[in-house]
């Protein structure tokens, strides 16, 4: 059974973040959503609010699993017993920060592949930061996340 772990603070989970688990979904087995901590980002909802999101959010597809994390992401694939990460890639800049992610793994975990998927062009400008930005505001950000966030965001700013 091939499955690939997606990881991420889905600080909140996008509509760009569901095309990539929708598309995974159909190339792998198990598609497993680890929701983490960031020492370098802090959390608009908690860790468990958005595990509670993204399951929301990712309940329609069938071999998708979400779960918390708050180790080491080589850590958490040894304990999924999963030899593949997945990563999103909107940009160049996304593309430089994810080489040294994959450069420490291979260090850590050489044998734990990395593969990249890109979202939907319509999906690619959409960033979880620029939508805690939009919400911090009080913006309208139905149109990049699921309605569920939306209004979880509403409740939580």
């Amino acid at each position: 059974m091939q499955t690939v772990v997606y990881p991420g603070t889905f600080n909140p989970i996008t509509n760009g973040h569901t095309d990539l688990v929708e598309r995974a979904a159909k190339i792998f087995d198990r598609v497993v959503v680890a929701v983490g901590t960031s020492t370098q980002k802090s959390s608009h909802m908690s860790l468990e609010m958005r595990v509670e999101l993204c399951r929301e959010v990712l309940g329609h597809i069938s071999n998708v699993d979400v779960c918390a994390f708050t180790c080491l992401l080589t850590d958490f694939m040894r304990e999924m017993d999963a030899k593949l990460i997945l990563r999103g890639l909107r940009t160049v800049a996304d593309f430089e920060y994810e080489f040294q992610l994959v450069g420490m793994n291979r260090v850590l975990a050489p044998e734990i592949e990395t593969l990249f998927l890109a979202p939907a062009e319509h999906f690619s400008y959409i960033s979880s930061t620029l939508v805690r930005e939009i919400a911090a505001y009080r913006g309208d950000v139905s149109q990049f996340v699921h309605p569920a966030v939306a209004a979880a965001m509403r409740i939580t700013d």
